[in-house]
């Protein structure tokens, strides 16, 4: 009978701990830290960023860390739209270090991964997959991070899969970011993470 109920307790904390849940509660920003002086809101129930007064760079980073997990997001992106998702990140100021999957205008690899203040581009996605980015509208995003492997998919087309030893080191947030240079804006809405 205890060993019945043990199962039972260990089942169900292993579905609690894999279970779906949301780091936007369409409300305002709880959960998340302001990085910079660009502007980070809700509106209609959706999370927006649009460049400030500084035309800087700015990031929005959530309160925990998250290390193996499959992210899925939704953007659409106005203006420039130049932006990304951070994995494994932390932020000084706004100095961050980890690793973007890009969220850019077309032609610009959305969906590739690049590693702010170190190597650059680790990887970027075949031209041809640049189709399925729907500037203007809104896209779905996710991102599997296990361990050592970080794979992209945009609007169901996988982007790339990337075997990274230094990826696997990192500890950090997930933070969104928008670029630097004025004239962005970007919508978010329904961002789910499922921890691995």
């Amino acid at each position: 009978m205890k060993l019945n109920i043990l199962i039972l307790v260990v089942g169900f904390l292993v579905m609690c701990r894999s279970a779906q849940q949301s780091l936007f509660n369409g409300k305002d920003l709880s959960g998340w830290n302001i990085h910079g002086t660009e502007k980070w809101y809700v509106e209609d129930g959706l999370l927006v960023c649009e460049s400030g007064p500084d035309s800087a760079y700015g990031y929005l980073s959530t309160e925990d860390f998250y290390k193996d997990f499959e992210l899925t997001l939704e953007f659409k992106q106005g203006d420039n739209g130049n932006s990304g998702v951070f994995i494994r990140s932390t932020v000084d100021g706004t100095k961050i270090s980890g690793w973007q999957v890009e969220v850019a205008p077309p032609g610009s690899n959305t969906g590739g991964v690049y590693e702010s203040y170190g190597r650059g581009w680790l990887i970027q996605p075949d031209p041809i997959l640049d189709k399925h980015l729907k500037f203007g509208d809104w896209n779905t995003m996710k991102i599997r991070v296990a361990g050592d492997e970080i794979t992209s998919w945009l609007n169901g087309q996988q982007m790339i899969h990337l075997d990274d030893e230094k990826i696997g080191e990192g500890e950090g947030s997930i933070a969104l970011q928008i670029h630097s240079g004025g004239g962005i804006k970007v919508k978010w809405r329904n961002l789910m993470i499922t921890e691995l």
